[in-house]
């Protein structure tokens, strides 16, 4: 008998903010990366302030490069204690120019331009805090993605 598995899983998307949810939403991504021999990615998602503070050229520089370093470390300790391997990228998650541009379609986007399988996505409660811009994408991930979805 064949060992046969419903999907064929080659890499896990997982959209990430500095929430505690976020993280969590790395431990499951990792788990079933693990579980299918696959890779994990890592999207940064910025939120609202950040992005129109870099559009207006008032952005703290050094502020944004820490909080995304300690995102990315974050999320590259959950991965190697998984032993699954982990590429990241950062997405602008709103835009003052294109109004269809929220996090939702970020993820989508990313997941469609890196042909990934599998989407693990953070079910967040709305909390008011800008770093954590992940709380409404879950429900239009559910909603629009071709790809499985797990929301945590």
């Amino acid at each position: 008998m064949t060992d046969r598995r419903p999907l064929d899983v080659e890499l896990v998307l997982v959209p990430v903010d500095r929430s505690d949810e976020s993280a969590a939403a790395v431990e499951y991504a990792c788990a079933i990366a693990a579980e299918y021999d696959a890779a994990v990615h890592a999207v940064h998602v910025l939120g609202e302030d950040v992005v129109r503070a870099i559009e207006t050229g008032v952005v703290n520089d050094e502020e944004v490069a820490a909080d995304g370093e300690a995102i990315t470390e974050t999320t590259r300790g959950i991965a190697e204690d998984c032993g699954v391997g982990l590429s990241t990228s950062v997405a602008y998650g709103f835009s003052t120019k294109m109004k269809l541009r929220h996090p939702g379609s970020v993820i989508l986007d990313t997941a469609e331009e890196l042909g990934a399988d599998f989407i693990v996505v953070p079910r967040e409660p709305v909390s008011g805090d800008p770093g954590e811009v992940l709380e409404k994408a879950a429900e239009y991930v559910l909603l629009y993605a071709t790809q499985p979805v797990l929301s945590v």
